[in-house]
């Protein structure tokens, strides 16, 4: 009797001991504080606190005990949001002069132009053929700190410009839905782009390829000014992206009346159909005279990818966040371009787990403040436009660790 009551007493004693340093000790690795929180999937805008551990999201409350985590950040008159998706990028960077966006030089290194963005996933748009995959995968996805995900191209070259894109015998549909298949963990859907002749073949291989590896096209529907309203309903399939959507050029057909002015009117049914349309700001596919009148109308892009290159980043695109602005600048609230930076690009790459902050969720994360002022907006033609708000990253974290922080808002916690 007296052994098993020693045996009880002992237990106990390792039970009150396991009880006190569980009081004690930090349950989280980061705690967020004070922060408006924007997770469009889950419905939130409101003043939270979000708790990290082990790279997930572990909790989004009020008033998470800061004694809880090992570091705290100070988010006060911030937005915490999901870690910003650029649908639209081209990282597939490399040496080669000839090789545009496919191992050259107009590419970007995914990790400089990311994180001090707010951006933790890009989706390289069509950098990479069947032929080059391999090859983005080595250099850049293996090696890049960011998410990089690809829209792989339906020419085997690649985006190597020139007659490259131009030829329809490199469009091979059996080899590249077997390229997007065998890498599904990173291809997320096909790209067509800079076919300059009128012909349909090019489209109609894209769409096959899709519905072979059940994965979604992106179209840069870029020369020989065929009709837009029958690639919309005669070609693409509910689900499929149109991007450049804010284009004016003379070899393409546009979504606002060159004349009149006026939205067409085919465009909202098209939306409505499922069609999903992205900005692909870029150095020359964004003007005022196309987006200001399609959002007055009540059109509003799905999609806020950037086309981020070296012949974009430093024009009048910018970055994610400037491409967002803009967007506010014209009529727009935060709480929408955040919701088409994160949750409808994860949803339009079937890629669910990114783009919200619940609890369990990749803790992909941004801090984002909002200066209030005078600013002014630039679109590829050299149009102004006005706005009094300009959003700017304060700190990027992925898997839960501090990528980025502009001014130092991450801090030990030294009362835990």
């Amino acid at each position: 009797m007296r052994k098993i009551s020693i045996l009880f007493l002992s237990l106990l004693f390792l039970l009150f001991a396991e009880v006190k340093a569980q009081g004690t000790a930090p349950m989280y690795n980061t705690i967020i504080k004070g922060g408006r929180v924007i997770d469009a999937k889950n419905n939130i805008n409101d003043i939270l606190d979000v708790a990290i551990k082990n790279g997930k999201i572990a909790k989004v409350g009020k008033n998470i005990d800061p004694a809880l985590g090992e570091q705290i950040v100070n988010a006060a008159g911030m937005y915490v949001t999901p870690g910003l998706i650029d649908i639209h990028a081209h990282v597939f960077w490399g040496v080669q002069p000839d090789h545009y966006l496919s191992n050259g030089n107009v590419g970007v290194t995914a990790d400089g132009f990311s994180f001090r963005s707010g951006v933790t996933t890009l989706v390289d748009c069509g950098g990479a053929g069947y032929k080059s995959f391999d090859l983005f995968k080595k250099n850049v996805i293996d090696k890049s700190r960011a998410r990089v995900l690809s829209f792989l191209n339906i020419v085997g070259e690649g985006m190597r410009g020139g007659d490259y894109e131009q030829d329809v015998s490199d469009m091979d549909v059996k080899l590249a839905a077997k390229a997007a298949i065998d890498n599904k963990e990173h291809v997320v859907g096909f790209k067509l782009a800079h076919f300059t002749n009128a012909d349909w073949a090019p489209v109609e291989r894209i769409v096959a390829a899709g519905k072979l590896a059940d994965m979604p096209v992106v179209i840069d529907f870029g020369g020989g000014k065929l009709p837009i309203e029958d690639l919309f309903f005669k070609y693409l399939r509910p689900g499929d992206i149109y991007t450049h959507v804010f284009t004016e050029l003379e070899r393409r057909d546009p979504i606002v009346d060159l004349q009149t002015r006026q939205l067409r009117p085919f465009v909202i049914p098209a939306q409505k159909r499922g069609i999903i349309f992205d900005v692909g700001f870029g150095g020359g596919s964004f003007n005022f005279n196309q987006a200001i009148p399609a959002i007055k109308a009540g059109f509003l892009p799905d999609l806020m990818g950037t086309d981020l290159h070296t012949g974009s980043m430093n024009g009048a695109m910018k970055d994610q966040l400037n491409v967002l602005s803009i967007h506010m600048a014209m009529g727009m609230d935060i709480p929408s371009v955040i919701a088409r930076s994160t949750w409808t690009p994860a949803k339009a790459i079937k890629r669910q787990e990114l783009g919200h902050l619940s609890e369990g969720a990749i803790a992909d994360i941004a801090i984002i403040s909002v200066r209030q002022g005078k600013f002014g907006f630039r679109d590829i033609a050299g149009n102004r436009q006005e706005g009094t708000q300009k959003l700017e990253c304060e700190m990027t974290l992925k898997d839960g660790k501090v990528m980025y922080d502009l001014n130092a808002i991450a801090q030990t916690n030294t009362k835990k």
